[in-house]
């Protein structure tokens, strides 16, 4: 029997295509490995765990049509779990970090979105430990492809290698050029981390949970209307957070911040949206709640 989430209509705002390669899909595009030897490759411990993972999967992302085939895969089971819109995450600093063009590669993706039901729009996504220069890359494909589905761009990655500092003037040109504007941050790093991608002009927070341990900062997202994307099982997968009852995503909403649910990376951390307004659920959040927080991620959409 599903779950009641699942007939709801949803959206989803943070969404890493990559991340979305499932053990199934995975085998698809690399079937010399056994079930066994692809199951292997999910095993992690922690955020360093996780970017390891995250990087064994997307070396198994070949070429554009891997590329095509994993969007297609991606859509299709979110257009099962009647999500109506979502914003996929592309880690274009990572197809550049595999030497690949990137051109090709987002050409299929977005052929094989067409084909879907699911109102798409896209995110490019630097690596923010691997330095300035390459954020700047990632920012001028994204200036390219405003007019192809390309509503924003982000940095992701380890928070501490690459502090939100350094992107003070890519994040300039990002919105010059008609970006929106978002950031991982306040994850793996404190308060201070969130400030920071503030100071860039993001205008939604991925992740953002240690805002709970500053409530001048809480106050600041609330009274701003600064949305956190809120992504349960992956908080509990990498260890950011011990353990359900430990998430703030409780506190932060009666504290009036504005929150949306998301699954991050759905074939890694093995969730689907549906999942995470369960988890919610069993974390306190009543239907009413749920429901704000479902058409929070229509809301706050940079569509």
């Amino acid at each position: 029997m599903c779950p009641p989430y699942h007939s709801w209509p949803k959206a989803e705002l943070h969404l890493h295509l990559e991340g979305s390669v499932d053990i199934a899909t995975l085998r698809e595009l690399a079937p010399e490995l056994s079930v066994e030897e692809a199951a292997e490759l999910y095993e992690f411990t922690g955020f360093g765990g996780f970017l390891k993972t995250f990087a064994a999967i997307v070396g198994h992302v070949r070429t554009p049509a891997d590329y095509g085939l994993i969007t297609r895969r991606l859509l299709e089971r979110l257009h099962r779990e009647n999500v109506r819109y979502a914003e996929v995450t592309v880690s274009a600093g990572v197809v550049l970090w595999k030497g690949q063009e990137f051109a090709p590669v987002f050409d299929a993706i977005r052929e094989a979105a067409a084909a879907s039901p699911v109102e798409v729009r896209w995110i490019l996504d630097a690596v923010r430990h691997f330095g300035v220069e390459h954020g700047m890359q990632v920012a001028e494909l994204a200036a390219a492809r405003v007019d192809q589905g390309v509503v924003a761009y982000s940095i992701g990655g380890d928070e501490e290698r690459g502090p939100a500092a350094w992107f003070t003037d890519v994040y300039r040109f990002a919105r010059s050029a008609g970006l929106r504007l978002t950031a991982h941050a306040g994850e793996t790093d404190g308060p201070a981390s969130i400030w920071a991608a503030l100071e860039l002009g993001a205008e939604r927070i991925g992740h953002g949970i240690r805002a709970i341990d500053d409530p001048v900062l809480v106050k600041h997202l609330r009274d701003h209307g600064i949305p956190l994307e809120i992504s349960l099982t992956s908080n509990l997968a990498t260890g950011v957070i011990a353990d359900l009852a430990a998430h703030p995503a409780q506190l932060l909403y009666d504290a009036g911040v504005p929150l949306t649910l998301n699954t991050d990376d759905p074939g890694i951390f093995r969730t689907t949206l549906s999942r995470e307004f369960e988890l919610a659920a069993q974390l306190g959040f009543g239907d009413e709640p749920l429901r704000t927080i479902a058409a929070n991620g229509f809301r706050y959409a940079f569509r």
